[in-house]
Formats: structure tokens, sequence, C-alpha cells
């Protein structure tokens, strides 16, 4: 009981930059209030007295404003950081060395008994208000982004960003003496390198229109030449300042202009 507590007051001097002391972390931390009040009431919950178990995760829920039921399996060094809102349900299994933030939901998708509930394996960050939903895997080391909604497995060092949420990068790895581990702790699950897949995609969709339509013009102007005629086909024009798509552009981080101006046709 006093190791798992003394690894519960290491992991946040790691992940909490704001801890000061030990004191601090033991009366003012509602995850850790969380955490132990936890453990009691999972162990009730295995000697089979249901009742006093729901009681005791019922004061935790009503003390900190996390809700953990009794039935989950929850592993070592489990940080949750802020707290507040966390809902963890019954069928819920979590690894060792994981972190929630603050409104993060492991829920059911459904009423049937049985597993329901996500799990998430070794090293899972969960941004604050993420949803991840049913009985999933979130594999090893994988990240959710803030506000995002996981409805399907997620791979081993996947970031999950949006609703619904889908992959936009992986986690760098260290493979030392045959171990994989994360290089760094990426704090809500985001990785700012990353590039938004949906943003690229409409960037070079742009591009593409932006050829054709210039391949469009070079072809009308060649019938023209030719002596053919060609009234009622010329194509819609162009616009070439596109200041919003620019704009758009920039915030993405797209690489490669979403319009250029110099090959827009004239």
């Amino acid at each position: 009981m006093f190791s798992s507590l003394k690894e519960d007051i290491s992991v946040v001097f790691e992940r909490d930059p704001a801890a000061r002391h030990t004191l601090e972390i033991l009366t003012s931390y509602p995850g850790v209030h969380a955490i132990l009040l936890h453990r009691l009431s999972h162990w009730l919950w295995g000697l089979g007295l249901k009742w006093l178990a729901r009681f005791i995760a019922h004061l935790g829920r009503w003390i900190t404003g996390i809700e953990i039921h009794p039935g989950a399996k929850i592993g070592r060094r489990f940080f949750i950081d802020h707290g507040m809102g966390v809902v963890i349900g019954e069928t819920a299994e979590i690894g060792d060395d994981c972190t929630l933030y603050h409104g993060v939901t492991l829920g059911g998708t459904s009423w049937q008994k049985g597993k329901r509930h996500p799990t998430l394996a070794n090293g899972v960050v969960v941004g604050a208000g993420a949803k991840i939903l049913g009985p999933i895997l979130v594999a090893e080391n994988a990240r959710v982004g803030s506000n995002s909604v996981v409805v399907k497995d997620v791979s081993v060092g996947a970031t999950m960003v949006g609703i619904p949420a889908y992959e936009v990068g992986s986690v760098e790895y260290n493979r030392a003496n045959g171990k994989i581990e994360p290089q760094q702790f990426d704090a809500y699950g985001q990785q700012t390198s990353e590039q938004d897949p949906i943003g690229t995609a409409i960037g070079r969709l742009c591009e593409q229109i932006q050829s054709m339509a210039k391949h469009n013009h070079a072809l009308l102007s060649e019938l023209d030449k030719a002596g053919i005629q060609i009234d009622g086909l010329q194509p819609p024009e162009i616009r070439t300042d596109c200041a919003e798509l620019q704009n758009f552009a920039a915030e993405k981080k797209i690489d490669g202009a979403l319009v250029d101006d110099q090959n827009s046709p004239e």
C-alpha cells in the first residue's frame, strides 16, 4: 500500500510542474484522493461487498468530482490531472503509467451486461474533455487529443484528434534494451508538430482545381487558334486572390500554397 502511495506521489512530480512538495499533493490533489478511494472501493467490490463499495465510490465522487466505478481495473502510476468531471465506467481497464485530464469519459455504448467500456494499455494519455466510448482498445503509448471522441480501436503510439477521432501521427520511440518507450510526455495528448490531415486534403484539392482550370483554359485557347467553334464552352473565371484559402493554409501550416497566383489562368 505504501509503495503504491509513493508511486502515486512520484508521478505527480513527474507530470505536473505545479507540484511543489509531498504535503501539497496529499492534501490538495483530487486525482490522488480519487485513486486512493478507488483502491479501497475496488477491494471491497472484489470481496462481494457491492453496496459498500458503491457508497465509498459515491463519497469519492462527492469529494473529488471524479467518478470511478469500483469495478474498474486500474494499473500502477495512474495520474488524473485536475480531475473534475472524469468518469470511468464499470468494465473499464487502465494499464500502468496512464494519464487522464479533466472532463474525460471512459464510457459504455450498450445497455447489455458484459464488457462495454474501453481498455487503455500502458502509457496512454487522454486530453481534457475527450470521450472514449465502447469496448475498444487504446493501445500502448497512444495519445487522445482534447475534446476528441474515440469510437474505434487506436493503434500503438497513435495520436487521435477530432469527432469522430482520426489518426494524425505517431509518437517517436526509443528502442533501447528491447523496450518501446515514448521520448517525451505530451501534455493534453497533443502533438503540435503534426498536420491536420483534413486541412492537408483540402489544400491538395484546391491545388488540383487550380491545375485543372489552367489546363482547361489552355485547351480552349488551342481550340480557338485551330478555328474550332468554342462559343458557350468558356469555363467560369477563377479567383486569383483567394485570401481566405491562403489564410486557411497558413493557420493549418499546410505544405505548399493552396493557391498560387502565378499559376492562375490569365
